[in-house]
């Protein structure tokens, strides 16, 4: 290795360090920054679904300081409308808990002599390895109810800074396009930083606009299955199934097993409890597999195994409220990326006009040797005809007179 490959070693190696160290420096204020960033990133979020509705207020002649509390106060509505609608059953579903819990022990007594036979033989491998310490066990004051009173500042806190956060966003959202667009110095980048804009919008706003009214139908449809298998309160675990949908992955996880419990509660065997699960499992799958993509197109279609993983990085960094903007973050990096270094735009359509250019080559190839082995055909057929003429039946040569001037 010479010199100058070294250097350029050295000087990749220094790009990727710094990149890496950037990296890391920005996980560590987004986790340190939680409570401030995670309610007015979903602020953001949510903003961008319901700007077109502003927008449409503000065509009307209205300020958008007054539409941004319209739509705000709207949304609002919508949550007090759900919770009054359903805190019937949530508060039947809290009484019947001990209940459904008595029955679960009694559902789990199967597995009994398994589990006896599994700590007998945990027991043994304690024993064989030296390990048999014994266990203190330490009692900590407070329980679920001194928890959830201590969580109550919180989310209270969050909401108030989520809805803020709306608000603010909503009535100067124009503003800030134009704050960032006068920060960009050349007309190019300028044009760049205003597709941003409109992509980010278009991308967001559609997609969860579409995912909205997918999971409105997985809801109604969860609600319709459990209706037919006999599941109480089939409303409330449908409204569930489509706000759980909203979490990719993770959601549809949390709603097997709640599904699966409230069934071994409910149902006297094991197979009725398995039929409310295996209901949801197939509406949930038809719709992720076949209508979501039929509906989104390609362009709103992001690679799953990627969506997993920003799925659980936004949970391990920021809880429930961070895997709620997974798929939203995937889109406006996707947008970025896209007007960042506008060459990743052009790959595919640089690789099918380059595959189509050699289907075209080799199919010029081929009509060219098609076409000199019909001259060739043609040129033999010629001569074996001209050589099959009898001589005396072939024309005499006209002879020309020379002239002289």
């Amino acid at each position: 290795m010479n010199n100058s490959q070294f250097e350029r070693v050295v000087g990749v190696s220094a790009h990727l360090a710094t990149v890496a160290a950037g990296g890391i420096a920005i996980i560590v204020a987004l986790g340190l920054g939680k409570v401030i960033l995670a309610p007015i990133f979903l602020a953001i979020v949510v903003g961008l679904v319901f700007g077109p509705v502003a927008d449409a207020l503000e065509r009307r002649g209205m300020p958008p300081a007054l539409s941004a509390a319209v739509v705000v106060t709207a949304f609002l509505a919508l949550i007090g409308i759900a919770i009054t609608f359903f805190a019937g059953p949530i508060s039947e579903w809290v009484g019947r808990a001990p209940i459904i819990w008595q029955k679960l022990q009694a559902q789990m007594s199967v597995l009994k002599g398994p589990l006896e036979s599994l700590t007998s033989m945990q027991d043994q491998i304690k024993s064989v390895m030296g390990t048999g310490a014994a266990v203190t066990v330490e009692v900590k004051d407070g329980g679920p109810v001194t928890d959830l009173a201590l969580m109550v500042p919180s989310i209270v806190a969050d909401a108030l800074l989520f809805l803020a956060g709306l608000y603010f966003f909503l009535a100067t959202r124009h503003s800030i396009r134009i704050a960032v667009l006068s920060l960009c110095f050349s007309r190019r980048t300028r044009w760049r930083a205003a597709h941003v804009f409109r992509d980010v919008e278009l991308k967001v706003s559609q997609f969860l606009l579409w995912s909205s009214a997918i999971n409105l139908g997985v809801g109604v449809l969860t609600t319709i299955a459990l209706w037919a298998l006999g599941m109480p309160s089939p409303l409330l675990w449908g409204v569930l199934a489509g706000l759980m949908n909203y979490i990719p992955y993770i959601g549809q996880a949390v709603m097997y097993a709640v599904l699966f419990v409230v069934g071994l509660g409910t149902e006297p065997t094991l197979l009725g409890a398995l039929g409310p699960v295996a209901a949801y499992g197939v509406i949930n799958f038809s719709a992720d597999q076949f209508v979501f993509p039929h509906l989104v197109g390609k362009q709103l279609t992001l690679n799953p195994f990627i969506i997993f993983c920003s799925a659980a990085f936004w949970l391990w960094l920021w809880g429930p409220l961070g895997a709620l903007i997974a798929v939203p973050s995937l889109l406006i990096l996707q947008s970025l990326i896209l007007h960042i270094f506008p060459t990743t735009r052009a790959i595919p359509e640089r690789q099918a006009r380059k595959l189509e250019e050699k289907i075209a080559a080799e199919n010029a190839a081929t009509a060219e040797k098609e076409a000199e082995k019909a001259d060739v055909q043609a040129a033999e057929e010629a001569k074996a005809a001209k050589a099959a003429v009898p001589p005396a039946r072939r024309a005499p040569k006209r002879r020309v007179a020379a002239t002289t001037s």
